[in-house]
């Protein structure tokens, strides 16, 4: 009787620390997909200067006169739609090697005015011949894809409607990507929400510029328009951009996007220096 009563105890706790390991999966698996070790730039503009902060020394060089404020995660640059942006150096990390299954770019945006008769470029690297762009136009956030060389992927773009000044932040996904044109391989991410899923495939070298608040060197838009160099001056403020050749997914965007569900007038300092970190 004794033992039949320690049994049905120790089943009992048995069955409570099991319960108590399906509560604490979802904390445990906050970083499932952003792996660090794929980490290609992060620029903060914590310091007033575009440099990388992930150590790769992917430093950026100023276009213009750009603006250190503040931003919604710490300092951030405010470009004046004009002349204003960052060039980046070439790297394999992001375009001169490849192929790239796996990529994801991300950035915190204010549009100072979405009605401009003006693409405003938030991050673009690559030229007509393959590259990611995310931009804005006429009261949308675009993110686009294409590769028009090895396996003849056109090209996708997805956007979503949004409000000028108004903190942001969208994404671009290449996940999984192949040497062929798959569905649902493009990703488009906004404020931590999965905005949809086009054909894609992956990446290979790019040898035209990098850049962040302008075009420097050619793109393809939504509407078939390539642009050439020096134009798309984003009009507005960016912060926290990044890119990972890893595909980020839902938790990650999540706790990315946690600062646009507080008052700018806070500066994070406790909660976000952890994702500083990160």
């Amino acid at each position: 009787m004794i033992q039949t009563i320690i049994l049905q105890k120790n089943n009992i706790i048995c069955v409570q620390i099991f319960f108590c390991i399906l509560l604490l999966l979802p904390v445990l698996r906050i970083d499932a997909a952003r792996d660090e070790a794929t980490v290609a730039g992060n620029w903060t503009f914590d310091d007033g200067s575009a440099n990388d902060t992930s150590k790769n020394g992917i430093n950026g060089t100023f276009v213009g006169d750009p603006k250190s404020v503040e931003g919604i995660v710490g300092k951030a640059f405010q470009f004046n739609g004009e002349s204003d942006g960052i060039n980046l150096p070439d790297t394999p990390l992001i375009n001169t090697g490849g192929p790239y299954p796996d990529r994801t770019v991300a950035a915190f945006f204010k549009c100072h005015d979405i009605s401009l008769n003006q693409k405003q470029m938030i991050f673009q690297e690559g030229g007509a011949t393959r590259g990611l762009c995310l931009y804005v136009y006429k009261g949308e956030v675009y993110v686009g894809g294409w590769n028009r060389a090895q396996y003849n992927w056109e090209g996708a773009w997805m956007s979503e409607s949004i409000k000028s000044n108004r903190w942001y932040h969208v994404a671009v996904v290449i996940r999984e990507g192949a040497d062929a044109v798959e569905n649902d391989k493009l990703e488009m991410w906004l404020d931590g929400k999965l905005v949809g899923k086009e054909s894609g495939g992956q990446l290979y070298a790019h040898t035209n510029n990098t850049s962040i608040g302008y075009v420097t060197q050619k793109t393809i838009y939504h509407d078939g328009v390539e642009d050439l160099s020096n134009v798309g001056y984003f009009d507005g403020i960016l912060d926290e951009v990044l890119v990972y050749n890893s595909a980020f997914d839902k938790e990650d965007f999540i706790k990315i996007a946690q600062p646009l569900s507080i008052e700018p007038e806070g500066k994070f300092t406790t909660t976000w220096g952890y994702l500083k970190d990160k």
